[in-house]
């Protein structure tokens, strides 16, 4: 019997696109969008971001030097936090499955991102028993040290817990870890695959 349910937020609750930091900063730089793009994401400078290795501040400063960027600081900021939109479907849904489970959030995230979405999703986050970001727990997905970290909040045995995410490596490492994993591509999908673990949806 399922007891608890655990869902990714990026391209799960909410949708990104970083293509929308990235038209905002262009004007900014001599650099293409796809320059800044290989820039940022070719490095491991997100992943120094996303496990709490850096602060804000240090991501900002050497976003700034990597994209050569002429713009303020809180620009850079404003401009990287704003990129993300309801998976209305699935946050109409969070409610409901409140009144039977507890939920978690398990999200790979960053100390710009997440107070961003957290004020932006407040009427869906707010259901949630247990909010895990990765920065700060200094430890990203899939590494097995962020799983232990849900089953260890999520109230009940790893086997009786769901953990929804978009991508498949992060499935197979919760799966490994005992839980019972679920790739998230469309939201009819997640019904029925809730639905045959036996969670009411």
């Amino acid at each position: 019997m399922i007891e608890t349910i655990a869902f990714d937020f990026g391209k799960v609750i909410g949708y990104f696109d970083h293509g929308r930091a990235l038209a905002k900063l262009a004007p900014h730089t001599p650099l293409s969008e796809q320059q800044m793009f290989a820039q940022i994401f070719g490095t491991d400078l997100e992943y120094q971001f996303e496990s709490g290795r850096i602060s804000a501040a240090e991501f900002v400063r050497q976003l700034r030097s990597l994209c050569r960027l002429r713009c303020s600081e809180e620009q850079i900021t404003a401009a990287v936090a704003d990129i993300f939109w309801p998976n209305d479907e699935l946050c109409a849904l969070i409610p409901h499955l409140k009144k039977r489970y507890r939920l978690v959030l398990g999200s790979n995230t960053n100390a710009i991102h997440a107070p961003h979405y957290r004020a932006m999703f407040a009427d869906t986050l707010k259901h949630f028993d247990t909010l895990i970001m990765s920065h700060e727990i200094g430890v990203c997905k899939p590494e097995r040290a962020f799983y232990e970290k849900l089953i260890s909040v999520a109230g009940c045995p790893a086997e009786r817990c769901v953990f929804v995410d978009d991508m498949p490596v992060n499935i197979e490492a919760a799966n490994a870890c005992g839980l019972r994993g679920i790739v998230y591509t469309r939201f009819d999908e997640l019904r029925t695959d809730l639905r045959n673990l036996g969670v009411a949806v």
